[in-house]
């Protein structure tokens, strides 16, 4: 069941998407050649409660980490701990928030110092998806509107978007219906109605969709070992356009 969140619901998913853009402002900048992405957990579990939230991903069906930090070919729910971060990486800074029962999700993918000009491209029109994603956010819509304008923008691009996984609804849990792909193929299309609130989270491979899960049973990579982006907000679905719940965009971009 689709749930359409109340004023009140939307309030607390609203703050909670605050303390997660703060916190992944604060993370972002931490990221540098040299660092391990179990220091960046760590710092990310010390953003998060300092606020008075809670790391929800910490746990979750086993998760051992309140970060998914996926480095270069991994696409998502890369586990943390004493890989290096070198000059040219590119990682996903992927978060959820639990603040008071409310829940935020999102992630960002940053270069670590300079990277080459094909990765900077990748998280250039990455994040492009993201804000085409967001703008067909709104009632009267359907889900495969957001999946086709992501999908057309990466395959422009001569990239493709992982089939495998996708956004989702959010908010009272971290995962709820409806399930939001990447790509518009033959599964469930409801229509969007205000009230909704969304993860969209494109995530786009350099060379092909495919992926797989590596032995730690949480990693997913990238089958051909292409480098991999992904850029995700929490949305309310809106009458006229969708509304960003966690702004961690540094300049305050909302929607192109």
């Amino acid at each position: 069941m689709i749930r359409i969140k109340s004023p009140h619901e939307i309030e607390g998913i609203r703050r909670a998407g605050s303390v997660l853009a703060d916190t992944i402002r604060e993370t972002r900048r931490r990221v540098r050649p040299g660092t391990t992405t179990q220091e960046l957990d760590a710092f990310v579990r010390f953003q998060i409660e300092d606020r008075g939230g809670k790391p929800a991903q910490l746990g979750y069906s086993g998760f051992p980490a309140s970060l998914c930090a996926s480095v270069n070919n991994e696409v998502i729910h890369g586990i943390p701990g004493r890989r290096v971060l070198h000059e040219g990486d590119i990682i996903d800074l992927d978060i959820v928030v639990d603040l008071d029962g409310y829940l935020a999700d999102a992630s960002v993918t940053v270069p670590v110092g300079k990277v080459s000009v094909e990765r900077e491209r990748l998280l250039r029109i990455t994040r492009e998806c993201l804000y085409l994603g967001i703008q067909k956010a709104r009632s009267g819509n359907r889900i495969h509107d957001i999946a086709g304008a992501v999908h057309r923008h990466a395959r422009n691009a001569g990239y493709d978007a992982v089939r495998q996984f996708c956004g989702h609804g959010v908010g009272a849990e971290m995962h709820e219906e409806p399930q939001v792909p990447n790509y518009p193929g033959r599964g469930p299309n409801p229509r969007l109605k205000a009230g909704m609130v969304l993860a969209i989270e494109p995530m786009i491979n350099a060379g092909g969709w495919e992926v797989e899960i590596l032995e730690d049973g949480w990693t997913v990579v990238t089958r051909d070992g292409s480098d991999s982006a992904h850029f995700e907000h929490t949305v309310l679905v809106g009458e006229e356009r969708g509304e960003i719940l966690t702004p961690w965009d540094d300049d305050g971009t909302a929607l192109p």
